[in-house]
């Protein structure tokens, strides 16, 4: 569960702080992505590599792929990871709370809606357009939904980098590469993906 919340809140955080760009149905954004976690008692980070694909109003298609494959897909509707086309994880958004209100900062985020995600973050800026930061920090550092201490981004025209860190310290830092919007629908593969998660 906790690699589910930070996943969440990784790519929940990341893709509000478009500064140059915002996103709207029948686009999608796709890119790689470094994953490097920062635990207790390891000398090294764990990391992990791999693709995404995010269309809105339709949800967030995250592939590990080093150092194993792992399919994990974000809808309104729930999340569902697989490994290897089986299915090892299905999380209905009822079950998940915080799925959901993240999920909602995003769509709100990436229409240029920044409400829903400064009514649970206090959000200090930095930066100009093509080099800017965002650090966030709880508005209520007591919510048990919110396991998370501060978040800094940073980025250009889409986010470059995010870090996460929690109560304990570890910590989460996610870099993006290679990102490219599209107005396009989402491929055959990504909307089977897509749907996969809405059912119950």
């Amino acid at each position: 569960m906790t690699r589910i919340v930070v996943f969440l809140l990784a790519l929940l955080a990341a893709f509000p702080a478009l500064a140059t760009e915002t996103l709207s149905e029948g686009q999608v954004l796709r890119g790689a992505f470094v994953q490097e976690r920062f635990l207790k008692g390891f000398q090294a980070p764990l990391k992990s590599e791999g693709r995404f694909a995010l269309a809105p109003g339709r949800g967030l298609i995250w592939r590990t792929e080093i150092p194993f494959a792992v399919t994990t897909v974000m809808s309104p509707a729930g999340l569902v990871q697989e490994v290897k086309g089986n299915e090892t994880m299905r999380l209905p958004a009822a079950r998940l709370p915080f799925m959901s209100k993240l999920y909602t900062m995003l769509g709100g985020a990436l229409t240029g809606d920044w409400k829903a995600l400064e009514d649970m973050f206090a959000v200090e800026r930095g930066g100009g357009a093509d080099a800017w930061t965002l650090h966030l920090t709880p508005r209520r550092a007591d919510d048990p939904t919110m396991p998370i201490r501060a978040i800094d981004v940073r980025g250009g025209r889409f986010v470059d980098e995010v870090e996460i860190v929690k109560p304990d310290g570890d910590r989460d830092r996610l870099t993006f590469r290679d990102q490219l919007l599209k107005a396009e629908p989402p491929t055959a593969d990504e909307a089977a993906l897509l749907a996969s998660a809405g059912r119950s």
